[in-house]
């Protein structure tokens, strides 16, 4: 094997052990898989001013936060940071939810949608032991 080829070859090793692991935290954590689901499926549209979506289903968000903030956290994401941040989701998804029940203008709605999203993010982070 020349150097060229080992290169490649760790370098595919490399790049399917990060896709494996991204896909095995949803896998080893049903309930962040399932809030997941509702956040990009509500999120991504209100990227593009599209905001029925979370309008629609703002409850459903804030009680996917509240069944994943009650949820086992799987041993290996069991971090001091995790458990603050899982309530923070559920608290701001509880806020959120109010906000879009009490007809909040769409730029509040908007910011506090963009906030939630980045608590997720934190969360991810944290599972991948970022900082």
């Amino acid at each position: 094997m020349n150097f060229k080829s080992i290169f490649l070859l760790v370098a595919l090793l490399a790049a399917t052990s990060t896709v494996g692991f991204s896909q095995s935290i949803f896998e080893q954590w049903p309930s962040l898989k399932t809030f997941h689901g509702v956040m990009s499926e509500t999120f991504h549209p209100s990227e593009e001013g599209n905001l029925a979506p979370i309008k629609e289903r703002s409850g459903e968000m804030a009680d996917k936060a509240a069944e994943l903030a009650k949820s086992a956290i799987p041993q290996a994401f069991q971090k001091p940071a995790m458990t603050a941040t899982l309530k923070k989701l559920k608290k701001d998804s509880k806020a959120l939810d109010k906000m879009v029940k009490s007809k909040a203008g769409d730029p509040q709605i908007t910011q506090s949608l963009t906030a939630l999203h980045e608590v997720f993010h934190e969360i991810v982070g944290l599972c991948r032991d970022e900082k």
